[in-house]
């Protein structure tokens, strides 16, 4: 066993404190949130304000909870984030084994069109994306301005994009040999797709929904935009909105919401970390 030598160690004790660091002030916010949601009123809008609390409070978290229909919007916006990712990773699969397995013309400026639309700033295309909504909602009425649908169709054409990038690594990884040893013993291309290809791309498929999920999870923009006035039909973001008035803001009261709507995603996150730690890196490699 060899021993390591001073000045590596230095240089693996000077890494491991750097990123004690960062994960410190990445973490910061977060915990500043949750500390903000459990302080009493006057506290939080004091002068000299502590990152601690000698009596910390739930109050802010029962004014949340006791919001009319916030379970609707809870239920509201997992629906739409339940969706999105449904459809991202059937979609995106599918595109990806498309864009690997098969050789047609066009396949270059298809993908160059793909990475062109993850730089496109979401902020120029909500005014366009609003008129557009508006008129195709009167060809199909699940689209329509003030109905769900319309935020889980765009959020899944921002989604896809990402997750195809990300799928197609993966379904490049996967030696072509193995799909010809399949078809000589006489499985087709749908079955090797779906029994092979699959279950071999499971690490990508965990990093696409956890991706998908969030960004559903978190939009405010489109759901701002495109629910105007079916309040039955508002996210949970918006319901925050509520806590914002123009004589006095409820900070105790964004935070907790802002807390609560953390949890499925950190939730989320914990329960899937390993699959999606490999197929990050796994995305990477390919």
């Amino acid at each position: 066993m060899g021993v390591t030598s001073p000045r590596r160690r230095g240089s693996r004790l000077a890494a491991e404190a750097v990123t004690v660091v960062i994960a410190g002030l990445v973490a910061f916010p977060l915990y500043w949130m949750v500390l903000s949601a459990l302080k009493p009123a006057g506290e939080i809008q004091s002068a000299h304000p502590r990152p601690w609390t000698l009596a910390p409070s739930w109050d802010s978290f029962q004014r949340v909870l006791s919001l009319n229909g916030f379970g609707r919007y809870f239920a509201n916006s997992l629906l739409v984030a339940v969706v999105v990712v449904a459809l991202s990773l059937l979609l995106s699969f599918l595109s990806a084994v498309a864009l690997t397995r098969f050789r047609f013309r066009g396949r270059a400026v298809l993908l160059v069109m793909i990475l062109v639309a993850q730089m496109v700033p979401v902020e120029a295309l909500t005014i366009p994306l609003f008129f557009l909504m508006r008129s195709m909602g009167g060809a199909v009425p699940a689209l329509r301005l003030n109905e769900l649908g319309s935020i889980m169709l765009v959020d899944l054409a921002f989604s896809l994009p990402l997750t195809i990038w990300l799928l197609r690594g993966f379904v490049a990884a996967v030696p072509v040999e193995l799909e010809e040893a399949a078809k000589l013993d006489g499985a087709s291309r749908i079955r090797f797709t779906w029994q092979i290809l699959l279950p071999l791309v499971g690490p990508g498929l965990v990093s696409v929904s956890v991706l998908a999920f969030i960004h559903a999870w978190n939009d405010f923009l489109f759901a701002k935009t495109f629910i105007i006035s079916k309040t039955e039909n508002q996210t949970l973001p918006q319901a925050i909105l509520v806590y914002f008035t123009p004589d006095d803001t409820d900070w105790g009261a964004v935070m907790a919401s802002s807390t609560l709507m953390t949890i499925p995603a950190l939730v989320l996150f914990l329960v899937m970390q390993r699959k999606l730690v490999s197929g990050l890196d796994g995305a990477v490699k390919g």
